[in-house]
């Protein structure tokens, strides 16, 4: 083979493959620049939806008392079995409209991804569904316990079966839960010094239970599907409140009108 032949051939080479890796610097950037693109249609779509804000949470209320059995024996010793902790939480969701309309009225509400994140030292920990009746009253339905999640139906009557997780169509009530740490003490004695028991939070600083053992953290997410069957989400992280600048739970009960500023974030 001639000189020049091989020389041809080198060059051909080279230029195919700088070809062969300009097709495939420029495909690269045609694919960067299209996922940028859907990225960029993608934000700018989830913002128009969120532009409006149609469900939030403004207000949240916690009622946290104690209780327990209690019985006494012939030599006046008093004993403490079940010794729960429980905090009833009413959390309010807000229309954020005048006028009702298919965008701002429930179809369905289902809370989920529900877990503790942080659970109590001492005690066992559990969720319940609450009827509004008996909110701050230390009662509590083992039927009505809640696993993963809890799916409400929505009404539009002019009454409701509180005892059953079902809300207003248009917000007018709140979801009421039932928290309960149970067993913190079971088979306590009390010596016949004390006179006086109280069935609320004092029971916990009389049997010794000290507020950081247990503080439990809750975490769920509270899923709207509106009456367009667009879905708003909103997530949600509780501390169960023992205590404020002011009072405790030691004091017997301690009630909490909690100010928030949550908004649902509508789904693309």
């Amino acid at each position: 083979m001639k000189r020049s032949s091989i020389i041809l051939s080198i060059i051909s080479i080279i230029l195919l493959t700088i070809l062969i890796f300009l097709i495939g610097l420029t495909y690269h950037n045609i694919e960067i620049t299209n996922h940028s693109n859907q990225f960029f249609n993608s934000m700018l779509k989830f913002s128009e939806n969120n532009d409006e804000k149609i469900f939030s949470i403004d207000k949240i209320t916690y009622f946290s008392s104690a209780n327990a059995n209690i019985s006494t024996n012939s030599n006046s010793i008093f004993t403490i079995s079940d010794l729960y902790q429980y905090t009833d939480i009413a959390i309010f969701i807000n229309q954020n409209q005048k006028e009702y309309t298919q965008e701002n009225t429930l179809k369905s509400v289902e809370l989920t991804n529900i877990k503790f994140s942080e659970k109590p030292n001492v005690g066992t920990p559990n969720l319940y569904y609450k009827s509004i009746n008996d909110f701050t009253k230390p009662k509590f339905s083992k039927e009505n316990k809640i696993n993963d999640s809890l799916k409400f139906t929505t009404s539009s009557n002019n009454k409701i079966d509180y005892s059953k997780p079902i809300l207003y169509n248009n917000c007018a009530n709140p979801i009421t839960l039932c928290y309960v740490n149970s067993k913190i003490k079971d088979t306590h004695s009390l010596f016949s010094g004390i006179s006086d028991i109280s069935y609320n939070g004092s029971l916990l600083k009389t049997c010794g239970v000290t507020l950081n053992s247990i503080f439990c953290k809750l975490d769920l997410t509270i899923k709207i599907v509106n009456n367009l069957d667009e879905i708003f989400i909103c997530p949600l992280s509780i501390n169960m409140p023992l205590s404020t600048e002011n009072s405790t739970i030691y004091d017997g009960s301690l009630t909490i009108k909690d100010s928030t500023s949550y908004n649902f974030i509508k789904q693309i």
